[in-house]
C-alpha cells in the first residue's frame, strides 16, 4: 500500500510542478476552490504539510489547534512569499518528503494525528497522496478552482491510493455521524479504484452507487450528490447521514 502511495504521490508531485512551471503572476493570485486560498495558498499548503515530516520546526508553532486552524496557520506564515519562494520550496522539500515517506513502508507503530484520528505509520503516505490529488483537481481546476485546461489523469494508482486514505479515515473522522445510523449503509464505487465501502453495522438500510472520482469529491464536500450524479436508495435518514460524511 505504501509503495503504490508514494507512486501515486511522485506523479501528482511531478504534475504539480509542471502546472505552477506554466503559471503566471494573475493565475498564482487567483481564488482557488478553497475559500479564502489563492492558487498560491494551495501550493503553499502542500509545501507546508511536507515540511511536517521531514522537518516540523521549520514551521510555526500551532499549539493544540485543530487540523484546519494550523493549516490556515502555516499558509499565513508564507503569504509575504512570492510565488518563485512558494514553489521553490515545494519542489525541493517535497523530494526529500518522499524518502522520508518511504522510509514508513516497513513501520508498525501508530501516528496521533489530533482531530484526524490515530494512524498506523504505513498510511501516511497515503493521506499526502490524497492531500495531493483532491487539491489538485478539485481547487485548482474548474469547476471550482481557476484552471482551465485539463488535470492531471485520474487513474488506478492515484484514484486508488486517496481510496486507501479514505478507507481508514472515515470511521474514525466520522464517528458520531456513522454512530447515529439505524444499520448499515453500502457505497458501491465504479470507476478507477473500485471497491465497496460500508459504514455502519447490522442489516443495510440503504444504498449509494458513485463513480469512484465523484466519491472522492463529495466525501470531501466538494461537490454535492447532484452534481456526482449519484444514486442512493434506502432510509432517508441513514442516507442523509452519508451526505454529510467529511473526510480531510
Amino acid at each position: 500500500m505504501t509503495g503504490t502511495a508514494i507512486a501515486a504521490l511522485a506523479a501528482d508531485r511531478e504534475a504539480l510542478l509542471v502546472i505552477c512551471a506554466g503559471l503566471g503572476d494573475a493565475e498564482w493570485k487567483t481564488d482557488s476552490g478553497c475559500p479564502g486560498w489563492s492558487v498560491q495558498d494551495v501550493v503553499a499548503h502542500v509545501g507546508a504539510l511536507f515540511w511536517a515530516v521531514v522537518d516540523p520546526s521549520v514551521l510555526p508553532d500551532v499549539g493544540d489547534l485543530p487540523t484546519e486552524r494550523a493549516q490556515a496557520r502555516y499558509v499565513e506564515d508564507r503569504r509575504s512569499w512570492s510565488a518563485d519562494q512558494v514553489l521553490a520550496d515545494y519542489e525541493s522539500v517535497s523530494l526529500r518528503a518522499l524518502d522520508s515517506l518511504a522510509a514508513l513502508a516497513e513501520q508498525d507503530f501508530e501516528v496521533p494525528l489530533g482531530d484526524l484520528g490515530t494512524y498506523p505509520a504505513s498510511i501516511l503516505p497515503n493521506a499526502f497522496s490524497f492531500d495531493h490529488f483532491v487539491h489538485i483537481r478539485a481547487d485548482l481546476f474548474a469547476p471550482r478552482g481557476p484552471l482551465t485546461s485539463d488535470p492531471p489523469p485520474s487513474d488506478e494508482l492515484r484514484v486508488g491510493a486517496a481510496l486507501d486514505w479514505i478507507d481508514a479515515a472515515l470511521p474514525q473522522q466520522n464517528a458520531d455521524a456513522i454512530a447515529a445510523l439505524t444499520g448499515s449503509v453500502e457505497i458501491e464505487l465504479t470507476g478507477p479504484g473500485a471497491r465497496a465501502v460500508r459504514l455502519g453495522d447490522g442489516t443495510p438500510t440503504a444504498h449509494i452507487r458513485s463513480e469512484s472520482v465523484s466519491f472522492v469529491r463529495w466525501v470531501t464536500q466538494r461537490a454535492s450528490w447532484d452534481d456526482c450524479a449519484v444514486v442512493a436508495t434506502g432510509d432517508d435518514r441513514d442516507l442523509a447521514v452519508a451526505r454529510s460524511l467529511h473526510v480531510f
